[in-house]
């Protein structure tokens, strides 16, 4: 309904105001947190209905996913460039370019659906996720927005938190304004609407400044990205953040499928749980910054992992509405804790010279794991069912329980070299006493 969708927008406006009162933080941070969900929705749609109408488009059913998968690709074709052209040119002209090709992937979508042209929606679908990746970067923005690194937790809580809109705004846009144009099977109007939603997107974008990062002179030259990479620190973010968005894009893309087309459950119950999904990948937001204070980021990545490996349990154990939502509802609240647990740590791997190119790699990483999960989802769906899809999750849970482990050893040791260093300072603080 389309009252639902501007329940939503005030929602979001009264949120804006409401968190303002609540942190001091710079203006950019806020103007991302409303400005995010105005474009993230165009991913939640994709994913919602992108297999429905390819299948009613006639394609191949092991292709079905296809739609998802082109745009996962396009976020990692993406990423490079955007981080590349927010480097030259700055973050500003960087995330008008994104919502450009963004709206240009909306108009697309909407001609491919009104001629039912499975080419073009696949085009369409492409160009979202390329402008999906300038939307990545736009939290790269917002940490360098702040000059306190221990603001970065919060800072991206806060951002992440505003994904709960697009949540809920993408699939109602897709059910709502369905039927607005004329196709042969419908949904030339959510594209039409998602087109609007990207307009406003860049007028709130001209507000925008760009960030000054400054790079201190002992810094020293920028090191080689193959230095960088072999970093433990770096492999523990990048493991974290990208095994967890792929097991996360592959279980979520196969559901609306495996739910509507293979299980017969309605257009509506499928809508609920992909709903539910995506705003339980954002709503722990509102406490994982004060997590992250209490338990530490080594804590709250196990804690993800061990999330991912309760959901397979319950994925496993059937095929109902309750079994799907409680599975994704885990799978939301699982990825939030890892994608924040690696995105707060990659700071950590490079110097402001640096950031860039690392910023590039992380999310092409990212973002490939992601494409490769979301295709397998459909060809193992149709080909093998719900549960295979499900168990072969399962060695990935596993890598994560050991780049968990490592984490934890690796924090042991900087505990102790800290407190033998500590000691020794003591001890020759004592002897140059007993001297004197």
């Amino acid at each position: 309904m389309l009252i639902n969708i501007f329940i939503t927008l005030a929602l979001l406006l009264l949120s804006f105001f409401g968190l303002q009162r609540l942190f001091t933080l710079p203006k950019n941070v806020w103007l991302l947190f409303l400005v995010q969900p105005l474009v993230m929705a165009a991913s939640p749609v994709i994913v919602f209905i992108g297999g429905i109408l390819a299948t009613s488009m006639g394609a191949d059913p092991a292709l079905v996913t296809l739609p998802v998968t082109m745009m996962i690709l396009g976020v990692a074709s993406g990423a490079i460039p955007a981080a590349l052209l927010a480097k030259n040119k700055g973050r500003r002209f960087a995330t008008f370019t994104g919502f450009t090709l963004g709206f240009s992937g909306t108009l697309v979508a909407m001609f491919a659906a009104l001629n039912a042209h499975f080419e073009l929606l696949i085009l369409a679908s492409f160009l979202l996720g390329i402008s999906t990746a300038f939307t990545q970067q736009l939290r790269f923005a917002a940490i360098e927005s702040v000059s306190n690194r221990n603001e970065v937790p919060t800072v991206l809580s806060i951002l992440m938190l505003s994904g709960i809109f697009s949540a809920f705004l993408g699939p109602e846009i897709a059910v709502t304004a369905k039927d607005w144009l004329s196709s042969p099977h419908g949904y030339a109007g959510s594209f039409l609407f998602l087109s609007g939603l990207f307009l406003l997107a860049m007028l709130l974008m001209l507000n925008f400044t760009n960030p000054e990062v400054t790079t201190s002179d002992n810094q020293g030259e920028a090191r080689p990205l193959s230095e960088i990479v072999k970093q433990p620190i770096f492999i523990i973010a990048i493991l974290s953040a990208a095994i967890g968005f792929a097991l996360m894009s592959y279980l979520m893309t196969a559901t609306p499928l495996s739910m509507h087309k293979l299980h017969g459950h309605s257009l509506n119950d499928t809508k609920w749980v992909i709903q539910s999904h995506i705003a339980a990948m954002f709503i722990p937001s509102l406490f994982t910054a004060l997590l992250v204070k209490r338990i530490g980021l080594k804590n709250l990545m196990l804690a993800g992992t061990i999330i991912y490996a309760v959901l397979t349990v319950i994925a496993l154990s059937g095929e109902q509405v309750m079994h799907y939502w409680w599975a994704l509802i885990l799978l939301g609240i699982g990825w939030n804790f890892l994608f924040l647990t690696g995105t707060s740590l990659l700071p950590q791997s490079y110097q402001a010279s640096e950031r860039h190119k690392v910023q590039a790699i992380n999310d092409f990483i990212i973002f490939g794991f992601q494409a490769i999960a979301s295709l397998m989802a459909g060809w193992i769906l149709f080909k093998a069912g719900w549960h295979v899809v499900v168990l072969t999750g399962l060695p990935f849970i596993v890598i994560l329980f050991v780049v968990s482990w490592f984490y934890f050893k690796k924090e042991r040791e900087k505990i102790n070299k800290t407190s033998a260093a500590t000691d020794t300072a003591l001890n020759a603080e004592q002897k140059r006493e007993v001297s004197s």
